[in-house]
């Protein structure tokens, strides 16, 4: 796996001085592991032919308590109706999921995930698992909190919220 360098991801126009020390910021390094992480995924997203948004559509509908229609999906994503038609309309075509009347309701369609779709999520959450672990590999239990720590305390500094919350060590 190539890591990608500031030189192709800045602007041309800086000098090998200032590039040399972007590469040195913090900022530099989270857009590199980025990237690693997002890299590993688009290559299991690609084998199993799906655009990032299918996998992010995939990973929601198997997180639902119950099968959502299309709505739900667009109120979720902030994505248009047609946008959401369009994802929808692809991942049935592949055999992912189907959609079926809402008992309630038979105007609705409820989306359904298919054997294909579990497979799916299934390699999606090992590319994620695996990619924690290399993460981290090498690091010891202590290190592995720490980390987390820092890494909840930047975006606690850049104005965010820590996602999900890790267990705390007792004191």
């Amino acid at each position: 796996m190539r890591i990608p360098r500031s030189k192709g991801i800045i602007c041309s126009t800086l000098t090998f001085k200032e590039v040399s020390f972007l590469e040195k910021l913090y900022g530099h390094r989270i857009r590199v592991l980025h990237w690693c992480t997002d890299q590993t995924m688009s290559d299991t997203l690609a084998q199993l032919d799906l655009t990032a948004a299918q996998g992010h559509i995939m990973g929601f509908l198997c997180q639902q308590k119950e099968p959502p229609c299309a709505r739900d999906i667009a109120d979720a994503f902030q994505l248009s109706h047609p946008t959401v038609s369009g994802l929808l309309a692809r991942l049935e075509k592949k055999g992912f999921i189907e959609f079926r009347p809402d008992e309630q309701d038979r105007r609705s369609r409820r989306i359904y995930i298919l054997p294909k779709g579990h497979e799916c999520v299934q390699r999606i959450v090992d590319t994620i698992h695996s990619n924690e672990r290399r993460m981290v590999q090498g690091f010891t239990d202590e290190e592995r909190l720490q980390f987390m720590d820092f890494l909840d305390r930047a975006i606690t500094n850049m104005g965010g919220t820590p996602c999900p919350p890790h267990h705390k060590k007792k004191e």
